[in-house]
């Protein structure tokens, strides 16, 4: 194969990486918006539309190991082509998450709620959409800078948790009638903070790309090696 052959094809593997995570940010909004809403509609086409993140995975995966196995690159090249194999899969199950708050919509019949911390969750949201759109663009940017602090944002989110779970468990522990609508909104806040650990993954491989050592984010340790 010609370089320049290899490069575009470098290049659609980008493209696609990218366009595959803008489809996982939106499903990750609209599904919480569908919850908020009630909306049964927005959820279900979250739950059609999963299919063709999971198949753009797949496909990522396959001519990443074919350009790995017929081109055998080197440096820089080989970390693009890891970084994106490995950040689709963390984007995949992004959109699993999605699809878990999509059904927990469609499970929703006229339950009561606690709009307070309805109003939490869709600020965590949010927040979250924030965090996917800002890391696919440190990942077009390859930047390490951007990454970390990225990955940093993190701490909100799980933030954000403790103070849904706090006021969703003094609310249950009160009013009874609502403990089957609570332990829906802690299932909610639960997919978004693990979305929030998936952008962190993906802020790990950006710095992987950046610099060719693995780095660990977000923890005690915070080694590399």
């Amino acid at each position: 194969m010609l370089r320049t052959q290899f490069e575009e094809e470098l290049l659609n593997l980008h493209n696609q990486f990218y366009e595959m995570g803008m489809m996982v940010s939106s499903a990750v909004h609209k599904s919480v918006r569908s919850y908020i809403d009630h909306d049964k509609k927005i959820a279900q086409e979250v739950i059609d539309h999963d299919i063709e993140i999971n198949d753009m995975e797949v496909r990522l995966e396959k001519k990443s190991f074919e350009m790995i196995a017929l081109q055998q690159p080197v440096t820089t090249d080989l970390r693009t082509i890891i970084t994106i194999m490995k950040a689709s899969s963390d984007l995949e199950r992004m959109g699993d998450h999605a699809v878990s708050v999509a059904k927990s919509t469609i499970r929703l019949k006229g339950l009561p709620r606690i709009l307070e911390v309805e109003k939490e969750i869709n600020e965590m949201s949010n927040y979250v959409k924030k965090m996917v759109d800002n890391v696919l663009i440190a990942y077009v940017k390859t930047d390490e800078k951007d990454a970390r602090m990225i990955a940093k944002m993190d701490e909100r989110v799980n933030d954000y948790f403790q103070k849904i779970y706090d006021m969703t468990t003094n609310t249950m522990e009160k009013e009874s009638d609502t403990i089957i609508s609570g332990t829906d909104y802690l299932h909610v806040a639960g997919y978004l903070e693990r979305v929030g650990d998936y952008v962190t993954n993906i802020c790990e491989w950006i710095v992987y790309l950046a610099t060719g050592k693995i780095t660990e984010l977000n923890s005690n340790r915070n080694e590399t090696f």
